[in-house]
């Protein structure tokens, strides 16, 4: 088993312990290392959000999610903050709200997308999977594909990709009840996968059952390699993040093990943070052969490099950061400096863009 280092990680100027669940992630073979870039060349695409939680991205056009229930539409250096009518009354609960979103793959022919969100009704709080549909410039629920997904105070986890397998995804946190993720009776503290009509894959690692992985706290990022390889991003407890590679049935551990530790049958996270420190992060992508994570509590955009264990801050003095995007030689980030545990700076929050190339040279210019 991997033996995780982090003696560099003492120097980051990071908040050890998250009230807000945002923690995670480990280092690999080699000692994690920091470096802070300088001379950062990016532009602002949108600004003025509230609370954005997710980006996609069709042509020259983005979708932004705000926690409050919009969903805005960027194009064209146009803002335009269109409406989602929901069958439940949205929760405006800590962390909760309009959190994921993905558009179909025939979205410009059927207009569909796929959310996720925390709802309340006389039975509780819950986090649910929809299909909206977008018609005179107001999305509405279409569709139901998961219900009663746990949500607590904290935790609700949130975010849907389409993975290489034309199947969805969705992490799920363990709403701050930190036994069920080891429950495969519950949907909590899980990553989550399902067909595109909302059935059960027959591939799934359980038996009629939407669990794909288990023993999660608050994973809120996901990504693929070009092989196909997943991995996830997770709020770990009083420091600990984690960023893991995600296996078909796999336990990761959590109220279990944390941040270094090992146990068997349980799997240790390719990256962590340690004991000292917190990302808190959340989306993410890939680019040749590294990572780049949004860190919420760490403020910044982290690039872990798989080859060399090895991490390092791409973005720093923005604030929070929620969510990350890749395409083509740009990557794409919002910020998160209005959803009361930011500092919102002039115009908060903001879509930005810079060049991967950019970042490459901020650094061998240092």
């Amino acid at each position: 088993m991997i033996k995780f280092l982090a003696a560099c990680m003492l120097a980051i100027p990071f908040i050890a312990g998250c009230s807000e669940s945002e923690q995670q992630t480990t280092g690999m073979a080699q000692e994690n290392s920091v470096d802070e870039p300088q001379n950062q060349r990016y532009e602002v695409l949108a600004e003025n959000l509230e609370a954005p939680w997710s980006i996609e991205k069709l042509g020259n056009t983005f979708y932004l999610t705000e926690r409050a229930g919009s969903i805005v539409k960027v194009e064209s250096g146009k803002m335009v903050r269109q409406s989602v009518k929901f069958e439940k009354e949205i929760s405006t609960a800590s962390e909760a709200g309009l959190l994921g979103f993905v558009l179909a793959p025939d979205f410009l022919e059927s207009q569909r997308a796929y959310a996720y969100y925390t709802y309340e009704d006389n039975a509780g709080q819950f986090n649910r999977i929809i299909t909206l549909r977008l018609e005179d410039n107001v999305w509405r629920e279409e569709s139901l594909l998961l219900d009663k997904i746990p949500s607590g105070t904290y935790h609700h986890g949130g975010r849907l990709k389409i993975g290489p397998d034309g199947k969805l995804y969705a992490t799920a946190g363990d709403a701050s009840e930190a036994g069920i993720a080891q429950d495969l009776q519950s949907l909590g503290g899980k990553i989550l996968r399902m067909n595109l009509d909302g059935s059960i894959p027959d591939s799934n690692p359980f038996p009629n059952s939407y669990i794909y992985s288990y023993g999660h706290r608050n994973p809120q990022g996901m990504t693929w390699l070009p092989d196909g390889t997943l991995y996830a991003s997770e709020h770990g407890n009083n420091a600990n993040d984690e960023v893991n590679k995600v296996e078909a049935g796999q336990n990761y551990g959590w109220p279990i093990i944390k941040g270094y530790e090992e146990q068997e049958g349980m799997v240790s996270p390719q990256f962590t943070s340690g004991d000292e420190a917190t990302w808190a992060p959340s989306g993410m992508d890939f680019s040749n052969g590294k990572l780049y994570v949004a860190a919420l509590r760490g403020s910044a955009v982290l690039e872990f490099d798989l080859e060399t264990g090895g991490y390092r801050e791409v973005i720093t003095g923005l604030g929070r950061i929620r969510d990350v995007l890749i395409e083509d030689d740009s990557l794409y980030f919002i910020s998160n400096n209005t959803d009361g545990r930011g500092a919102p700076q002039e115009n908060d929050d903001k879509l930005y863009r810079i060049s991967l190339s950019d970042l490459k040279e901020s650094v061998l210019g240092q």
